[in-house]
C-alpha cells in the first residue's frame, strides 16, 4: 500500500474548549503556545468561528477580530480554520447574502485560510452564498455534511450530498459528526464510499462523547480518510475531540504515519495543561464533560444540547423530568422531519421537547423558532413532517419552498446606519459584529472604547432567540 500520511487539524484553540469549557479560553492563554503550535506541521489549526465569536464579546470582553489577527501574527506558517454556519454565519438566524459575503471577505482578510461551511439541515441552498464568497476571496472552501442517523439519513444520502457539494465548488468535504454517532465500522464504510464517489479530500470531525471517537478515527484512517480533527490531550476526549497525541502515536511507523513529533506535541500540551487546570479551578471546566455518555447513542443528543436541556428544566423546577425529555426528543425530531441535531436545530428540538413534557400536553406551547423551522425559514427539512403538528404550529401559513435567503433584502447598510445613529463602532468588522449580535456588540464596544463596563456575564436575548442559544456546545 502506498504511504499516505494522515493529515491533522488540531482544535485546541476552538472546539476543544468550546466543548469542555463553554468557549472560555482567553487569547492570553493561547499566546504563549502559538509559536510552538505553528511549528508542529498540522494541516490546519481550528481557532475561530462556532461560539468563539459570541463568547469573546459576551463573556471575555475580547474583540474576536483582534483575536484572529493576533493568532495569525504568531502562526504565519499554519492554515487557520474557522467553523461557519452557512446562511446563519455565526448567529442563530439566516442573514442576507450581503452580510454573508462581507463576513467571509473580512474573515479571510483578517487571517482565516480554511472555512468549514455547514448547514443544520444539510440544505445545500443554505451554503451557496458562503461557498461562492469563499472561492471569490481565495479561501479554502471546506463544505460539511452534518452527520446524523434517521430513516432518511443513510450512506446513499450522504454520498449524493457529497457529490452535490463537490459540484458546488468544495475544495474538501468534511463529515461533521458533532454528537459522536458515527461508529467505527460505519465510518470505514462511509469514507470508502465517499472516496470512490468524489475526488476532493475527505476530512472527518468527531468527538469522544460516546467513547468511540478514537476507534472511529482509526477505522476512517484505514479506509483512506485524508484529514481528521483531534485536540491536544489537556482538553481532549469526553465531549471534545479525540486526543492528538494518542492518534499520532498509534499511527507512527504505519502507512498513515502523521509525521508529527510526539515530543513537540507534548511540549505544547504542557502549556495547555496549565490552562485546563485554571479553567477547572475557576469552575468553568466541569470534570463531568470528560466522562463517556452512551445515552447519546440512543437519543442522538449532543453534549451541548444535554446541558441546555438540564438548564431549561432547572429554570422550570422540573429536573425530575430529565429522562422524560430525553425520550421526547426523538419523537419531536420525527414530527419535525428528522433534522440533524446541531445548532440551531438542536436547541429548537430540545426546547420543544422540554415544553411538551413540562406543559403536560404535546405542542400545547410552540416557540416561534419551532414555527419558523416548520414553516421552512431554516430550509428544507430532510424527511416527512407530521402535518398535524405543522398545522397546529403555523395554521394556514404557506411553507417556504424557495431558498430562504432569497426572501431577505440586503441588510448590511441598515446595520451600518443604525450604528452611525448610535455613534458606535469604528470599522467594517464592527458592523459585522453588530449585525450578528447587536445587544452584545453594543455593550462590548462601550467597554472596549472606554466606558469599561463589567464583563458581559448576563445572558442577552438576541433576535428573539432564547438565551439558551448562547451556550452552544453542539457543534
Amino acid at each position: 500500500m502506498e504511504k499516505k500520511p494522515l493529515l491533522i487539524t488540531d482544535t485546541i484553540l476552538r472546539d476543544a474548549h468550546q466543548s469542555q469549557a463553554a468557549t472560555r479560553m482567553r487569547i492570553e492563554d493561547m499566546i504563549p503556545a502559538l509559536e510552538k503550535l505553528d511549528k508542529i506541521g498540522y494541516w490546519s489549526v481550528e481557532c475561530w468561528g462556532g461560539a468563539t465569536f459570541d463568547a469573546c464579546m459576551r463573556f471575555l470582553n475580547e474583540d474576536p477580530w483582534e483575536r484572529l489577527r493576533t493568532i495569525k501574527k504568531y502562526m504565519p506558517n499554519t492554515k487557520l480554520q474557522m467553523l461557519f454556519r452557512g446562511q446563519n454565519i455565526l448567529g442563530y438566524k439566516h442573514y442576507a447574502d450581503d452580510v454573508v459575503d462581507a463576513f467571509v471577505k473580512k474573515s479571510i482578510e483578517n487571517g482565516i485560510d480554511v472555512i468549514r461551511i455547514f448547514d443544520a439541515l444539510n440544505d445545500p441552498r443554505n451554503l451557496e452564498q458562503a461557498v461562492k464568497s469563499c472561492k471569490e476571496y481565495g479561501g479554502i472552501c471546506e463544505t460539511a455534511i452534518s452527520y446524523t442517523q434517521s430513516p432518511v439519513h443513510n450512506e446513499d444520502y450522504f454520498v449524493e450530498l457529497a457529490k452535490t457539494l463537490e459540484n458546488m465548488g468544495a475544495d474538501t468535504i468534511c463529515i461533521k459528526d458533532m454528537a459522536n454517532l458515527l461508529l467505527p465500522y460505519d465510518a470505514y464504510s462511509l469514507v470508502k464510499k465517499l472516496k470512490e464517489n468524489v475526488r476532493v479530500p475527505i476530512h472527518l470531525h468527531t468527538h469522544n462523547t460516546t467513547g468511540t471517537g478514537d476507534m472511529t478515527l482509526l477505522m476512517a484512517s484505514e479506509a483512506g480518510v485524508d484529514i481528521v480533527d483531534t485536540a491536544l490531550s489537556p482538553l481532549a476526549n469526553g465531549t471534545a475531540n479525540p486526543a492528538t497525541e494518542a492518534l499520532v502515536a498509534t499511527l507512527k511507523g504505519t502507512d498513515r504515519d502523521t509525521g508529527l513529533d510526539l515530543t513537540a506535541l507534548s511540549e505544547v500540551a504542557t502549556h495547555f495543561r496549565k490552562v485546563a487546570d485554571k479553567l477547572k479551578a475557576d469552575g468553568i471546566l466541569d470534570p463531568k464533560v470528560l466522562s463517556v455518555d452512551a445515552k447519546t447513542l440512543i437519543y442522538q443528543v449532543p453534549g451541548g444540547m444535554l446541558s441546555n436541556t438540564i438548564s431549561q428544566l432547572k429554570q422550570a423546577g422540573k429536573e425530575d423530568k430529565y429522562y422524560d425529555v430525553l425520550a421526547e426528543v426523538p419523537k419531536v425530531r420525527k414530527d419535525f422531519g428528522y433534522p440533524p441535531l446541531v445548532t440551531p436545530t438542536s436547541q429548537i428540538v430540545g426546547t420543544q421537547a422540554v415544553m411538551n413534557v413540562i406543559s403536560g400536553e404535546r405542542y400545547k406551547m410552540i416557540p416561534k423558532e419551532s414555527k419558523a423551522l416548520l414553516r421552512g425559514e431554516y430550509g428544507k427539512l430532510p424527511g416527512e413532517v407530521n402535518e398535524d403538528v405543522r398545522k397546529k404550529a403555523i395554521g394556514d401559513d404557506k411553507v417556504i419552498t424557495c431558498r430562504p435567503a432569497d426572501l431577505i433584502e440586503p441588510e448590511l447598510q441598515k446595520y451600518a446606519d443604525e450604528m452611525k445613529e448610535k455613534g458606535i463602532g469604528k470599522c467594517e468588522e464592527d458592523v459585522l459584529s453588530y449585525a450578528l449580535f447587536p445587544a452584545v456588540a453594543e455593550k462590548f464596544f462601550a467597554y472596549r472604547d472606554g466606558e469599561k463596563k463589567e464583563t458581559n456575564s448576563a445572558p442577552v436575548t438576541e433576535n428573539g432567540v432564547r438565551e439558551l442559544f448562547v451556550e452552544d456546545l453542539s457543534n
